[in-house]
């Protein structure tokens, strides 16, 4: 057996050092090593050799294993370095890498973050609520009659079922405070949805971000105050801002908000961004007869809301002239915010 070992060996050894490629290497390896290979074989018959020679077989079978091993793993790396050089050859390694495109965030997603990264600053909290809503969340307990516009078909997303595409996201100031006690500071980001015709001025889904604070001596010169900072801080802390009255049915007094900005190629103008007001007591009087207590009692809290629409904020800042452009994913516009 001593000879057939060494046979197998020595064979197995010129094999391996003859392989052009590491498919004939494999098969040379598999000839001897595998489950019918040559070695494996004759390490089979192992039991057949008397006792007092097995310890000796046993050596030589491993120590025939072991350099056969060690040559074809040798001889793997020796061919793999020489395919890895042919895959070389014609190519200049020391050429520039290819460009890779490099993903951004979409100018709305910009735009939100900042706008929430400044009122987190100053204290308020992120809430957030349904898109499928009913009348008494978007409208009845801001104080909207049945007969404004906005509760029309033509101006709002009806369901057979009554439900609706909510139409603002003051909805979720008003869910805010029927589960939560004053003093509440709270902004909801969030799409809106109205019957609005698609043009570039206008959509039918658009990206509203509203705030409410509520507390004991919320006053007007809060409103203003926590709204010049917001817009600054959004659009330069040189950036002129004006109030100018307005009425919505759910604040009193009202205020739209302009900013004066200067937009390339233009002269300075004043631009409205933001409608905002005094919480109506009408409207804290609804919230009490839905919790069924006095929580937002008139008489001893006050407080103030505001809202934006995040699309016009974009617009604005970039000086995008169509809001078409917020949707459309066209690279060549998306790659500008890179």
């Amino acid at each position: 057996m001593k000879e057939q070992i060494e046979a197998i060996q020595t064979e197995a050894l010129a094999q391996i050092a003859t392989a052009g490629d590491e498919r004939s290497l494999e098969d040379a390896r598999v000839a001897v090593l595998g489950k019918k290979g040559t070695l494996t074989l004759v390490s089979a018959g192992i039991k057949d050799v008397p006792k007092e020679d097995k310890a000796a077989v046993g050596q030589l079978l491993n120590a025939a294993r072991s350099a056969i091993t060690a040559a074809f793993e040798e001889k793997q790396l020796v061919l793999r370095e020489i395919a890895d050089r042919a895959a070389l050859v014609g190519i200049d390694v020391t050429l520039p890498a290819r460009q890779v495109s490099v993903g951004s965030l979409h100018p709305l997603t910009l735009i939100r973050d900042q706008a929430i990264g400044i009122l987190r600053r100053m204290g308020f909290a992120l809430a957030d609520g349904p898109e499928i809503e009913d009348e008494f969340h978007c409208f009845d307990a801001l104080n909207t009659p049945t007969d404004h516009p906005a509760r029309n078909e033509k101006d709002t997303f009806y369901f057979d079922s009554g439900k609706l595409l909510r139409t603002h996201t003051s909805s979720v100031q008003v869910r805010t405070m029927e589960t939560q006690t004053p003093p509440i500071r709270i902004i909801a980001p969030g799409s809106a949805y109205r019957r609005d015709e698609i043009d570039a001025t206008h959509l039918s889904v658009f990206n509203q971000l509203e705030g409410l604070f509520v507390g004991e001596d919320v006053s007007l010169p809060d409103l203003k105050g926590t709204l010049e900072y917001f817009l600054r801080e959004l659009f330069g802390t040189s950036t002129e801002v004006r109030f100018r009255p307005h009425f919505f049915p759910f604040t009193e007094p009202s205020f739209e908000i302009d900013v004066k900005l200067q937009i390339k190629g233009q002269a300075p103008r004043w631009i409205e961004v933001a409608g905002c007001g005094m919480v109506d007591p009408a409207v804290f009087e609804a919230i009490n007869k839905s919790r069924k207590d006095n929580a937002f009692d008139p008489e001893k809290v006050t407080g103030f809301a505001f809202g934006m629409g995040l699309d016009r904020l974009a617009m604005i800042r970039w000086g995008i002239k169509d809001i078409r452009l917020l949707i459309e994913n066209d690279a060549r516009f998306l790659k500008q915010f890179a």
